[in-house]
């Protein structure tokens, strides 16, 4: 998908990255996206395994960081379609319990896939010490994880009398979110998607009274709140939704998972107000970065152990 603010991005140069990076340090620059009005600029990133974080700055010479991401929450996935770059790359993490976007990318495509396999470094870092006992094996899969399912669908709000609205929906685990825009730094809302044992389940269609919905094929999410009520262009988009929340809720939940649960909504099924700003399995390396020309296999180092960092406010606002 190209971006319309594409050609805002600045001059096509690589941003200054080539300094010496240490084991268990990386700083360099990205070319990020604004949060507000979508213009690319060069940011200054400083990923630190010892403090478990990475930081960025709006300037090179700034002292403290625009933001820190903590590695605990922190997962990055190749983008180039979403973004509009062949070398595009989505970092999320948690803000306040919101799931926060970053998209970045470098012209260089070994520097960004050098990032992304630093970030994963990371990630085993700080595994190792919050699961001691865990084997490699079991650790690799949580290092990063790609999306379940993305894509456009409609919804409307609880009590299910206000007008459809297209929304662009991903699933991250076991996280539904919404955005009004793919490339939103803030998801509108997010809802929970726990077990089946948990009460919940996904049905094919809406309920027969239902309205407002321009597009056939419905789906209905049962939580044990609420109904969520959602609907597909095509019966193919509907049927690759309905495999992704099925493997979700299928899927027995972890002691860990009841708490993320809690995290977002102390019922466990939320899904915050639109007008609100706002693992997993995977294979060892994700398809889409088996995929990239530059990749090279990451080296996980561990030599450096990261502190477990705080779990983020359990805060959440609610449709």
């Amino acid at each position: 998908m190209d971006d319309p603010t594409w050609g805002r991005a600045g001059p096509s140069r690589y941003p200054e990255t080539r300094k010496p990076q240490n084991a268990g340090y990386r700083e360099g620059s990205l070319w990020k996206r604004g949060r507000d009005n979508g213009q690319f600029l060069s940011r200054k990133f400083v990923l630190t395994e010892r403090e478990g974080s990475l930081k960025y700055f709006n300037r090179n010479d700034a002292k403290e960081p625009k933001a820190v991401l903590k590695i605990e929450h922190l997962n990055a996935t190749f983008q180039p379609a979403k973004i509009g770059h062949p070398h595009g790359l989505q970092i999320t993490y948690l803000k306040d319990n919101s799931t926060r976007n970053i998209f970045v990318y470098h012209e260089d495509g070994k520097e960004i896939v050098d990032w992304f396999n630093a970030l994963r470094a990371a990630r085993f870092h700080y595994l190792q010490v919050a699961f001691p006992g865990a084997s490699d094996a079991d650790l690799v899969p949580k290092l990063s994880r790609n999306y379940l399912k993305e894509g456009y669908m409609e919804k409307t709000g609880p009590k299910q009398t206000e007008g459809f609205r297209k929304r662009w929906f991903t699933m991250d685990d076991r996280r539904l979110m919404y955005f009004k825009d793919p490339l939103d730094a803030f998801a509108r809302g997010e809802v929970f998607i726990g077990s089946r044992e948990s009460g919940y389940t996904v049905l094919d269609g809406l309920p027969p009274s239902t309205q407002g919905h321009h597009w056939p094929h419905g789906i209905t999410i049962v939580t044990p709140e609420r109904r969520f009520l959602l609907a597909c262009e095509t019966e193919s988009e509907q049927r690759a939704w309905m495999e992704a929340f099925r493997k979700v809720v299928d899927r027995p939940m972890l002691p860990q998972e009841y708490a993320a649960g809690r995290a977002l909504c102390p019922r466990v099924s939320p899904l915050r107000h639109e007008g609100a700003e706002a693992t997993t399995t995977t294979s060892p390396e994700p398809a889409s970065l088996a995929q990239h020309p530059d990749y090279e296999r990451p080296v996980t180092r561990t030599s450096v152990r990261v502190g477990r960092a705080r779990a983020p406010g359990d805060e959440a606002r609610r449709l």
